[in-house]
């Protein structure tokens, strides 16, 4: 396995957020998590990389114990983060934006040169817009940089919190679309908290559903898009 958590319990002061969570990430797989407001899903994402320390457990990425690493050294290991609500540098322009995702990575001038090539190319809106500050771009654009920013550091793994949130339903698709992309073209393994179950379940080949902190289900997408529970709880329907 790429990823593994193994009874992970994460709090926030006294209040604990998380109990006993495990779930784990395969070869080139896109794995989504689901679940209310409030399940535990960012918090998750948010102990992968260190932003909160699991009280106990274990995470561990390509062999290696994570929980004892800071977010620097995480990133350093491979590991991007796409937060939510995107966070860029707004003050800063696109191209900077990208520069900045590339921090913890020793490129040439000629490397460097060589990624944003590959980031406008992919984004070509971004291109349009390089010297632009990402504070003026629309919501998708933000969302395009956020994830072009997180590619600039050639990732091993990619964790994309809420990457849907407030945005338009043209531009969900397109982001989804993204996200596919990054992984079947560029073979990097996924996992994706999002709270649109259906765009989740249709892109991931297996889910875990979060409910007060607790793995409640998991199983092949496939499957649990047609589940009964999961369709009155998560689908609408």
């Amino acid at each position: 396995m790429v990823l593994k958590a193994t009874n992970v319990n994460s709090y926030y002061g006294a209040v604990q957020a998380l109990h006993d969570v495990s779930f784990e990430l395969g070869e080139n797989e896109i794995v989504s998590i689901i679940g209310n407001n409030g399940a535990g899903k960012s918090t998750l994402m948010k102990s992968i990389m260190g932003l909160v320390s699991p009280k106990s457990g274990s995470i561990t990425f390509e062999g290696k114990e994570l929980t004892k690493l800071k977010s620097h050294e995480i990133v350093r290991e491979g590991i991007v983060y796409v937060p939510e609500g995107r966070e860029v540098f707004a003050r800063l322009p696109v191209q900077v934006n990208l520069k900045m995702g590339a921090f913890c990575r020793k490129y040439t001038h000629k490397q460097l040169h060589e990624k944003y090539t590959e980031m406008f190319d992919t984004f070509p809106r971004l291109k349009e817009r390089r010297n632009q500050l990402a504070g003026s771009l629309s919501g998708g654009e933000q969302q395009m940089l956020a994830i072009a920013r997180g590619l600039m550091s050639d990732p091993k793994l990619v964790l994309f919190d809420e990457p849907s949130l407030g945005l338009a339903p043209v531009v969900v698709d397109e982001v989804f679309d993204i996200i596919v992309r990054i992984n079947s073209d560029k073979h990097i393994p996924i996992v994706m908290v999002e709270q649109n179950a259906y765009m989740a379940l249709s892109i991931s080949h297996r889910c875990y559903v979060l409910e007060n902190g607790r793995v409640k289900i998991s199983g092949m997408s496939e499957e649990l898009i047609n589940d009964n529970e999961i369709k009155v709880a998560y689908l609408g329907g």
